[in-house]
């Protein structure tokens, strides 16, 4: 029988390959890539890895260690449908040349060993994760943050301010409102076309989705990916922000990930879906509250009470936090409810046993989908292990709370800053069974903090304008 990598030859020789693009996910959640010709390739160096220089890589390597090997997961390739020339895109994983072991500082890596220590404790064997990630198109984006100068502007045709704008050929004047674009049919959503030829690639590709849609701020999206393997599906995650990037880039249109690039509408988010199964049986359903297992529960209690240094993870930047304020339609507060979405933690109605699972609602899609994706996991299953119960559920709607009532509900981080304080505190649990390691936890802290520095130490234009005068 065929190795996987003698498959992966043939099928450059039989399509005609011309490249073959390594890529991997670096600290941050960035993809990066080594494009090598396809016809340079060996059976071997597909199997067992190439040499490549980690010390570029924010948070990894130094320089005087650099030295790295790329492993391709042969089973995770694909056809890039955007390359001028035939060309594969392999997921590869980071691997110590000294001793052939995962690097423990990569992201893939620990949400692989995310998916191992899932089977050693008996809990079950397979994780399903299903992420909803939102995202913003423009026509133009400019920003400076020099010396003297700071500012940024964005432009696009459905930008509620526009609706006087001199356009060439006329103002059609059809747009949405602020928040207003959840969910009217075009020529109001101007964008339908574009997020059709997002899923249709993605289809294309391989990936399982069944729907795409405006969301409820102007030039806000949604396509729909469906769930998955943990793995498998933060794989997935960054088909999807490459496929949404390069098809809005070919329609001359920027997109961005960005949670909060719009000051008086909706944030974006990464609503995660989150069940456990051992086999075909799907073990968060049951004949508890909305109809889930004990299990489920103390998953949810888990993640209630490490959210705050989750939120490392989950929504990794400074922006992350002017999308996540309370008073406003944002998942802050730290409860559980199956008939309101103002709850950070929800059980989505479904019909029958397999389709119980637990929706996170704080995360945001700049997150690293491999560590965000695996610390929300270990969180449940602390939660699971310590039999942790999140109390009782919250079905009225909590925006509407009086002050007297909110007292005793916790709340998501409001600031990166807290968030890292929040995790130097509080990240026993993200070690267990060597998922996550404490020199990655700090090298992750470290890139972060710059963030929080550079943040903190930056005028905003806004400032000048509450101040200058004062």
């Amino acid at each position: 029988m065929a190795t996987d990598g003698a498959k992966i030859m043939k099928r450059i020789h039989d399509e005609e390959i011309e490249w073959v693009d390594l890529r991997f996910t670096d600290p941050k959640g960035k993809w990066q890539h080594l494009s090598m010709v396809a016809s340079a390739l060996d059976e071997d160096q597909l199997t067992d890895g190439l040499m490549f220089d980690g010390s570029s890589i924010e948070g990894w390597k130094a320089i005087n260690e650099s030295d790295m090997v790329l492993k391709p997961d042969l089973d995770a390739v694909y056809t890039d449908p955007f390359s001028a020339t035939p060309m594969l895109i392999v997921f590869c994983d980071v691997v110590e040349p000294s001793t052939g072991e995962l690097y423990a500082r990569d992201p893939r890596s620990t949400a692989k060993r995310a998916e191992a220590y899932v089977k050693t404790t008996g809990i079950g064997d397979t994780v399903y994760v299903g992420p909803e990630a939102e995202f913003f198109m423009f026509d133009d984006v400019r920003f400076e943050n020099t010396y003297s100068s700071s500012y940024y502007k964005i432009d696009d045709i459905e930008l509620p301010g526009n609706s006087s704008k001199e356009y060439e050929g006329g103002n059609m004047g059809h747009r949405p409102r602020a928040k207003g674009g959840y969910f009217p049919v075009a020529p109001v959503d101007s964008a339908v076309d574009i997020r059709g030829e997002m899923v249709s690639t993605m289809l294309e590709m391989g990936l399982p989705c069944d729907k795409h849609h405006h969301e409820v701020a102007a030039a806000q999206h949604e396509l729909g990916l469906t769930f998955g393997t943990l793995v498998t599906t933060a794989d997935r995650m960054q088909i999807y922000k490459y496929v949404v990037h390069q098809v809005a880039h070919a329609y001359g249109k920027s997109a961005t990930f960005m949670p909060k690039p719009i000051k008086d509408d909706n944030g974006s988010g990464m609503h995660t879906h989150f069940s456990i199964w051992e086999g075909s049986k799907p073990l968060f359903a049951g004949d508890g509250y909305a109809g889930l297992s004990d299990m489920c529960l103390y998953f949810i209690g888990g993640v209630i009470k490490h959210a705050r240094s989750l939120n490392a993870f989950t929504n990794p930047s400074t922006n992350s936090y002017k999308r996540l304020v309370p008073g406003f339609e944002a998942p802050v507060l730290l409860a559980y409810s199956s008939r309101n979405r103002s709850a950070s933690c929800r059980i989505p109605y479904g019909t029958g046993a397999k389709s119980k699972r637990v929706e996170f609602r704080f995360p945001d899609a700049l997150a690293n989908p491999y560590l965000a994706y695996a610390a929300i996991l270990m969180a449940g299953l602390d939660g699971i292990q310590n039999k942790i119960h999140p109390g009782e559920a919250m079905d009225k709607n909590l925006y509407d709370l009086p002050p007297a009532e909110l007292v005793n509900v916790p709340t998501v981080c409001g600031s990166l800053r807290e968030a890292l304080i929040a995790l130097q505190d509080d990240h026993e649990y993200l070690l267990k069974g060597d998922v996550f390691t404490k020199d990655q936890i700090e090298a992750y802290a470290d890139i972060k903090w710059a963030d929080v520095i550079r943040f903190e130490t930056t005028p905003s234009p806004v400032e000048y304008d509450m101040y200058y005068s004062s």
